[in-house]
């Protein structure tokens, strides 16, 4: 592959309402687009958005860029989808997504009727902001409110003492609870695995990749991993993660970092690439009142692929 000529193009993109989490909260997205051209003038496109609060610093963050750009080129080159090219074989032109809620608190009927008039599956809440009690008899006041095609996504972003995890677990048995990201504010393989063994749910890691290694593969402590593929430094060792997660029978779900457009365009191949039937967390596009390009459309609960070869991305 010769690169004849690239170049970084800086975003601010302002957000519709603040991304909340008991990390922070974003009022802006701020990177970098990558643009690699080779000689017979096709354009392969990455995206730089360093987020530390979701551990992606500003390397990972470069290296994801310029991985998905050249390897948005070689698809390109070959004549097949992204995803495609890098799962090796023809892949769906759809995957589910959930709908992104924030704070429990904020979540009432009429947006969960709205959900399941839009034909989306799973809607997705954040937990572990405010007190315990009252977070658990939101959850239930939420349960008796829910279509009965909708199931709940939860995640406590590392919230909760263990005791106070095993509480809210128990709160959650008997309801339609599709599973708990990130439960343990410190969380380590046993006790994550005891946690596991009282839900009858899946729990998924998600920041605490340090938890990763190959012990973890070998006897998985949770029934999932969220993965961010920027977080690992680009689609090439995202895929290795996710091919190790297949191999355990781990279920796998790709989430984005509120990437821009081009970002979630690079995302739905990976996702339609490596896990096919899981619903995953990209239908992030809405919370930007402004993007780097057109993101790729959701209808009735399902992200389309862009066609044609590469990512599809234009900017």
């Amino acid at each position: 592959m010769k690169i004849v000529a690239a170049d970084w193009l800086p975003y601010c993109l302002p957000l519709r309402q603040p991304w909340q989490s008991s990390r922070g909260t974003l009022t802006e997205r701020r990177g970098h687009l990558l643009r690699l051209t080779d000689a017979d003038g096709r354009t392969g496109w990455g995206d730089c958005a360093p987020l530390p609060e979701f551990g992606i610093d500003e390397h990972a963050a470069r290296a994801f860029a310029e991985d998905c750009a050249r390897q948005d080129l070689a698809a390109q080159q070959a004549g097949v989808s992204l995803g495609q090219w890098l799962r090796g074989k023809p892949i769906a032109s759809t995957v589910a997504v959930n709908l992104n809620f924030g704070p429990i608190f904020t979540v009432d009927r009429d947006n969960l009727q709205w959900a399941a008039e839009q034909g989306f599956a799973i809607v997705k809440c954040k937990v572990g902001h405010d007190a315990l009690d009252d977070e658990i008899a939101a959850l239930h006041r939420l349960a008796h409110d829910l279509p009965s095609a909708i199931r709940l996504r939860l995640d406590a972003n590392g919230a909760w003492t263990a005791a106070d995890a095993r509480r809210f677990v128990d709160a959650c048995a008997g309801l339609p609870v599709d599973g708990l990201e990130e439960p343990l504010a410190a969380p380590d393989q046993r006790t994550l695995a005891d946690l596991q063994a009282r839900a009858a749910f899946p729990l998924a890691i998600d920041e605490s990749v340090h938890l990763l290694d190959n012990a973890f593969f070998q006897a998985p402590a949770v029934r999932r991993i969220v993965l961010k593929p920027a977080r690992h430094g680009g689609l090439v060792p995202a895929a290795k993660l996710a091919e190790l997660a297949q191999a355990a029978q781990v279920e796998l779900v790709i989430t984005s970092a509120l990437e821009s457009a081009c970002g979630l365009n690079i995302l739905a191949h990976f996702a339609a690439a490596f896990s096919p039937d899981a619903t995953h967390g990209l239908g992030t596009a809405e919370y930007l009142a402004t993007d780097t390009g057109m993101p790729p459309e959701i209808h009735r609960g399902k992200m389309h692929l862009p066609a044609g070869s590469g990512s599809g991305f234009r900017p």
